[in-house]
């Protein structure tokens, strides 16, 4: 079985067993722990929508997404994540008809994202950020709930980066771990 909402995050976990998750936008909003799956707000088009394509498809209980609260102006990030529900991804990657400035998915497979757009039924509320209107229609949606899709997806595995570590003659610390990309990611006093 796979590990639940595998992608970290800026979200709060509630009922597992909910078929409701939210995503927020840019807005941060509490919710009764009891009523929804997972909620947090999602900021950009691509790797945000990617968090939540790799988190929802582990949990097979969600099939409602919520979207609410104000779009995030230049990514339109909640409105791609309705094209891609509506229209898929293009043999690139390319969400279909996508608005925001870099629509692509490119570290999900295509198979997880087919998996996803049957697996969960959007509920736009895209600008809508009263709570009494975004509790309703969690309610609505667990009134409606089909039951789970199935077994949990692992739409990605998330691997530690490589790293090399390498002796410093000329530095504070002697061992110093960087990143390939010339970035410290660790240190060690000595």
């Amino acid at each position: 079985m796979t590990e639940r909402y595998p992608w970290k995050g800026d979200y709060r976990i509630g009922n597992e067993k909910s078929p409701v998750a939210v995503v927020t936008l840019k807005k941060k909003f509490e919710f009764p722990e009891e009523k929804v799956a997972i909620w947090g707000p999602m900021k950009t088009e691509n790797i945000g929508i990617e968090k939540v394509i790799a988190n929802v498809l582990s949990n097979p209980n969600i099939r409602f997404l919520i979207i609410c609260g104000d779009e995030i102006r230049g990514h339109k990030s909640g409105q791609t994540l309705i094209k891609l529900i509506e229209n898929g991804i293009d043999k690139d990657g390319r969400i279909i008809d996508g608005p925001g400035a870099v629509p692509y998915i490119e570290n999900i497979s295509e198979e997880a994202v087919n998996r996803f757009r049957e697996q969960v039924e959007i509920i736009g509320l895209i600008n809508e950020d009263s709570k009494e209107k975004i509790l309703e229609e969690i309610d609505k949606a667990r009134q409606d709930d089909p039951g789970s899709f199935g077994e949990p997806y692992q739409a990605i595995s998330i691997k530690e980066k490589e790293t090399y570590k390498f002796q410093a003659d000329m530095a504070l610390h002697s061992n110093i771990q960087v990143s390939p990309w010339g970035k410290i990611t660790q240190q060690e006093v000595n």
